[in-house]
């Protein structure tokens, strides 16, 4: 069976890696779609396609990296033909993991199989927070896996997110 997550993974963190592992034990081979492939350098999407695609690669095993396929798509900001535009993308796949009531529901409208997973602590595993901690100075490197870390000190991160514009929080 062939399993399809979607995630912008602005940076991808514990939170995202424990759901690919949990959807690996639960499917033969697994699709992960990299979204908004076409935003980077943006507050909300300071990094590019490449850079999470490097991010997700450098996170699995050998083992895994051989069952997962990553596949890097623009956004077409129409929900109608949102599945559409990812199915043009991507090989043929029978099973959605998801926890987004509204990715849930676009798949199941099309016909799809969805099913949710296990849910991380989402006040604990949030891009959103992990880019704040940065732009802050607070701790996040436990958040993330060591590989990414790596990755975002080469890319110089915090530079990266105040030059899109974020801003440290008020203390």
């Amino acid at each position: 069976m062939r399993g399809l997550i979607v995630g912008r993974f602005q940076p991808l963190h514990k939170g995202h890696i424990s759901v690919i592992k949990e959807v690996l034990r639960r499917c033969d081979e697994l699709i992960v779609v990299i979204g908004s492939a076409e935003e980077s350098h943006t507050e909300k999407n300071p990094f590019t396609a490449g850079e999470r695609f490097q991010m997700l690669l450098s996170s699995l095993t050998p083992e895994e990296r051989g069952r997962v396929l990553i596949v890097p798509t623009r956004d077409v900001n129409r929900y109608s033909v949102w599945v559409n535009h990812l199915e043009s993308y991507v090989p043929p796949f029978d099973v959605v993991f998801s926890n987004s009531d509204l990715t849930r529901s676009l798949f199941k409208q099309a016909g799809y199989e969805v099913r949710r997973t296990k849910a991380y602590d989402p006040k604990r595993y949030s891009a959103t927070e992990i880019r704040h901690r940065i732009v802050s100075g607070e701790r996040w490197r436990h958040l993330v896996p060591d590989p990414v870390a790596r990755i975002l000190d080469a890319l110089d991160v915090r530079r990266r997110l105040l030059d899109a514009g974020m801003r440290p929080r008020k203390r």
